[in-house]
């Protein structure tokens, strides 16, 4: 069992400001790569540090506890799970995994209970803070009479009817738990003073926490809720011990590539995960005793899968405490933009589109654009027919409904809905269902690849003929992420490139690989060597002595083919700049190897998810001659050999200038958000928490306006500087 132990934290160190270094694991040394899992952990590593952030408000310091812990419970799901399968397997390294899965395992376990014991130790400082400022999160033995009056009256009418609370014995086997089950474990002494065992589940249905009456924001628990109404659960029982707990599962779908109907397959493999293995049991004490063990007993829990917490689990549910209290408690409120070109237009996208290639960048521009050429699309009768790739989207998506009022009106639509989005299989199987019932051609794509990319194709009947227009994102089309989440949305009529999305349509439907496209990369066949062509364009400047740089921003950087070439970019002597949000296993900094490679990693207000590939093209950086791409791909094996992705190379001078002098220049000069990758490992904060002229990003944006979408509003570029 892992006790998770705060005391071992640096005595006095409030605020993380730096990572801890990542050694190499096995092979890892000789081919110079930090683990992708770990890694991965310092990222979220670098999240939790922002509820430790004083520059943000305390709720939203807040809202990064419970991310971290909900971004902890899909790795241990999907990324732990896998590693555990890999040991069990008796798998060793291999070239495409230079470190022992078992070595990894326990780096995992380590790091993982340092970052729950960190939790620990930054959410009772949270909490009082928050108290202080009128929202209060009240323990069992903080209630006045009057409060401790509605928990009983709450209870009998909201828990008690709900809940089934079970004893544990002959009779009555403990009961199957699923995925991201909760409930509390008790120990109980009857009048005759014999003990037995119960446990209480509470549904994911039941709010977590119960706001309480009279003045102020306080809450209690719900497990506290249920604690102290136990002589109406048990009467006459004395509760010699309780605890909360909480089960992980293995949520990795194991899908037969020869199945005839993948629906009917994902289906089947849904309803396997919630029964998977156990791959944590996370539990809300600190010390191990006999009722923990028997706990662990009845549900078949190895001993290095168990978590003591010592506080509070469930961790990812405090963001239902985000809404409470007044304002200063939160991000000031922001409005998007929408794009003033478009407006010029009179709001008709099919016009502003077809003067002028437009990029829209959110969530700093409105995604209501998107959703305006949809519906407009939708309800334009010189409309013929629409393509949509569908990867994420939200139960009720406005993008569902605008394809089913086209098809209902009698449109030609085709919909490629991706069913192997993790966590969105069953919503995405659903929306495929009502979507064919209104009479739209549903598409599930290929067993083998994910369907990744961004993109959507309108053909209009105009007065020249058909004439075709086409979006292509970084990002999903969600209403709701598009509020958080930094994206690019790229509108354009160039025929090239509507072309090229035309047969990659073709190739999602019919699986046949388009030749010859004039312009547009995809993902698996031509993305990876568009790229290494770039890097190889690089080093051969660099070697004869002419202007080079490369510039990328994105969210993992793992392939290791694409990594060793930027090692021998860097070699080269071709100066490097990568702005990563998450994973990165590159070693930036390494004499010899990688010393012109610079990485930084931006995490703030919003999350980081474009991604951007420059490479300069026989000019110093930034410049209009470089080469600049937008992707719907990271650069990761999965990516570049296993989805459908899509390579757009930017053309447009406008949006050529928006993407290089603003989006990358103000990522690259971000201070106040940003960590610096070490050569070790480690990554080290950029900004002094004191250092209130550090230039943001996300400041940045917020505050001023882009180039593309402007439209008569233009009078002159706005670039990013540290002072902005």
């Amino acid at each position: 069992m892992n006790s998770i132990d705060t005391a071992s934290l640096p005595e006095g160190h409030d605020e993380l400001i730096s990572t801890p270094p990542i050694p190499p694991i096995g092979r890892e040394a000789e081919c110079q790569l930090i683990n992708r899992e770990i890694s991965w952990l310092a990222f979220n590593e670098r999240v939790l540090a922002e509820a430790e952030n004083s520059r943000h408000p305390l709720l939203e310091r807040l809202r990064f506890v419970a991310i971290s812990a909900n971004n902890l419970d899909e790795f241990m799901m999907v990324r732990v799970a896998g590693v555990k399968h890999q040991v069990a397997r008796g798998l060793h390294d291999s070239e495409a995994s230079p470190a022992h899965p078992a070595d990894v395992l326990n780096s995992i376990n380590n790091r993982v209970a340092a970052l729950m014991a960190r939790q620990q130790t930054v959410l009772p400082k949270l909490l009082d803070a928050l108290s202080g400022a009128g929202v209060s999160l009240v323990g069992q033995d903080d209630l006045n009479a009057e409060e401790t009056a509605f928990v009983e009256e709450y209870f009998e009418r909201e828990i008690l009817p709900v809940i089934a609370p079970m004893t544990i014995d002959p009779a009555h086997p403990f009961p199957f738990i699923a995925n991201r089950g909760f409930g509390v474990y008790l120990v109980l002494k009857n009048p005759k003073g014999s003990e037995s065992n119960a446990v209480i589940l509470l549904s994911s249905n039941m709010k977590r926490f119960i706001n309480l009456p009279g003045e102020g924001n306080r809450v209690i628990a719900l497990e506290d809720c249920v604690i102290l109404n136990m002589n109406s659960i048990f009467p006459d029982h004395e509760l010699v011990e309780h605890f909360a707990f909480r089960v992980l599962r293995d949520s990795e779908l194991e899908v037969d590539e020869e199945a005839e109907d993948l629906v009917a397959t994902f289906e089947t493999a849904l309803k396997a995960r919630r029964r998977g293995n156990v791959i944590a049991l996370q539990i809300s004490s600190s010390r191990s005793d006999k009722a923990i063990r028997g706990l662990c007993e009845a549900m078949d829990v190895e001993e290095e899968g168990v978590a003591l917490i010592g506080g509070m689990i469930g961790l990812s549910d405090l963001s239902q405490l985000c809404s409470l209290g007044d304002e200063s408690l939160r991000f000031p409120s922001y409005k998007a933009r929408f794009p003033e070109r478009i407006r010029d237009f009179g709001g008709d996208c099919f016009a502003a589109i077809s003067s002028k290639d437009i990029l829209v960048h959110h969530p700093y521009e409105s995604f209501d654009v998107v959703l305006q050429f949809l519906r407009q699309a939708a309800e334009d009768p010189k409309v013929v027919s629409i393509r949509q790739t569908l990867y994420r989207t939200m139960p009720d998506s406005p993008i569902v409904r605008a394809l089913i009022s086209a098809a209902e009106s009698g449109k030609s639509v085709t919909a490629m809905v991706e069913i192997k989005a993790r966590f969105d299989e069953e919503l995405n199987i659903r929306l495929a269902r009502d979507l064919e019932r209104a009479g739209v051609q549903v598409v599930y794509g290929f067993v083998d690849l994910k369907t990744h990319a961004k993109l959507s194709l309108v053909v209009r009947q105009e007065e020249t003929g058909l004439k075709s227009y086409a979006h292509c994102g970084t990002g999903n089309y969600h209403p709701i992420t598009a509020k958080i989440y930094t994206d690019l949305s790229f509108f354009t009529s160039d025929q090239d490139i509507c072309s090229d999305i035309v047969r990659i349509f073709n190739y999602m439907t019919s699986y046949v690989e388009p030749k010859n496209l004039n312009k547009v990369g995809y993902a698996p066949v031509t993305a990876r060597s568009i790229l290494t062509d770039g890097i190889d364009h690089e080093i051969s400047a660099a070697r004869a002595g002419k202007p080079c740089g490369i510039w990328i921003k994105l969210n993992s950087l793992v392939d290791q083919p694409i990594i060793e070439k930027l090692y021998e970019a860097s070699q080269a002597g071709v100066p490097i700049h990568i702005v990563v949000r998450g994973i990165c296993c590159l070693r930036p900094g390494v004499e010899g190897l990688s010393e012109n490679i610079r990485v930084t990693s931006l995490i703030g207000r919003f999350l980081e998810h474009a991604r951007i590939y420059i490479f300069a093209n026989g000019k110093t950086l930034p410049s209009a001659n470089a080469r600049v791409y937008i992707s719907s791909a990271d650069l990761m094996p999965r990516n570049l050999n296993r989805r459908v992705e899509i390579m757009l190379p930017i053309e447009n001078p406008t949006v050529h200038r928006q993407i290089i002098d603003q989006v990358m220049m103000a990522n690259i000069d971000d201070i106040a958000n940003s960590w610096q990758l070490q050569p070790d490992g480690s990554y080290v904060r950029l900004a002094r928490a004191d250092d209130e002229d550090a230039f943001s990003a996300h400041h940045f944006f917020m505050t001023n306006p882009s180039l593309s979408g402007r439209g008569s509003a233009l009078t002159k570029d706005v670039k990013p500087g540290r002072k902005a």
